[in-house]
């Protein structure tokens, strides 16, 4: 029995042999399969952005296309292809893989947008109602800013000084006081995300002093910010506004400034008592009470 294995193993080996030298080859290799790209994702992006491409037939030696722009990609398992996007100009660009053996993926569709601004901050972000030259002027900072970039003050474009692709300049517009929002937006028309941005209209008494006697009245000055030409003094809970008096009230308010009023006061006696002082502002807002002792 074992002389018989060893002859039928002898006889196969012989044939094979034979097959051989008659000029019989062994089947070759296969060919590697077509590229086949399953999805695309994201299909459109900003440059910088990170492309991840599933499907089948990729080798470590596929390399994605972007029209005629050769980039460097990822292969990952034979089946992931990642790359980044080139700072190309925004437009459609046909995207294809092309394997080292010279085949190429279909052609798809892929669009790169524009690069978008970013907002990071404004400083300051507050401003005063009543500030005036530099000090309404406010940084803008971010990034991907481009010359000829717009801030966007509540939606509306205000001058603008470019200095560099992170920092931009403006002045802030004489609008009422309160929450405004603030953004940039490039040539391009790709816009960055809304900071806000405070006017302070909130008056406040910083001091009130006694000033020139008239000997039927005599004149209290008060200084502090925020101050308004239609601004309204209220002395212990009475109305005292800018402008002539109404009937029957003697007592004047007098606006020089942001800064300054002059309340000219028609005392009942010359005798020294405590005055609570009030500043409010024609959008409602209220200074802190200030209380001064006068006649």
């Amino acid at each position: 029995m074992f002389r018989k294995l060893i002859l039928f193993v002898l006889v196969f080996v012989l044939a094979a042999l034979g097959s051989i030298a008659q000029g019989e080859q062994l089947p070759k290799q296969g060919k590697l399969p077509p590229i086949t790209v399953l999805s695309i994702i994201p299909a459109q992006g900003e440059p910088g952005m990170t492309v991840t491409v599933n499907g089948t037939g990729f080798t470590p030696g596929t390399t994605p296309f972007l029209g005629t722009v050769q980039l460097t990609g990822n292969v990952i398992a034979g089946k992931t292809v990642t790359f980044d996007l080139p700072d190309l100009p925004a437009g459609v660009y046909a995207f294809y893989l092309k394997r080292e053996d010279g085949s190429t993926s279909r052609a798809f569709n892929f669009t790169i947008q524009p690069l978008r601004p970013v907002a990071s901050g404004l400083s300051p972000d507050n401003v005063a109602v009543c500030a005036s030259g530099r000090e309404r002027e406010v940084l803008f900072t971010g990034s991907n800013f481009q010359p000829g970039a717009r801030v966007l003050f509540d939606g509306a474009a205000v001058s603008t000084r470019f200095i560099s692709s992170a920092a931009l300049a403006f002045s802030v517009p004489q609008l009422p006081g309160g929450l405004h929002q603030v953004q940039v937006k490039n040539p391009s028309d790709a816009a960055s995300g809304n900071l806000a941005l405070v006017i302070d209209a909130k008056p406040e008494i910083l001091n009130v002093s006694i000033g020139n006697d008239f000997v039927s009245y005599y004149e209290l000055l008060i200084s502090g910010r925020n101050f308004q030409q239609t601004s309204v003094l209220v002395v212990d809970g009475n109305r005292v506004a800018t402008g002539r008096p109404a009937v029957g009230e003697r007592d004047q308010l007098i606006f020089l400034g942001c800064n300054q009023l002059v309340y000219q006061r028609h005392p009942y006696d010359t005798t020294p008592k405590e005055i609570r002082l009030q500043v409010v502002n024609p959008g409602s807002e209220e200074s802190p009470l200030y209380t001064i002792s006068a006649p």
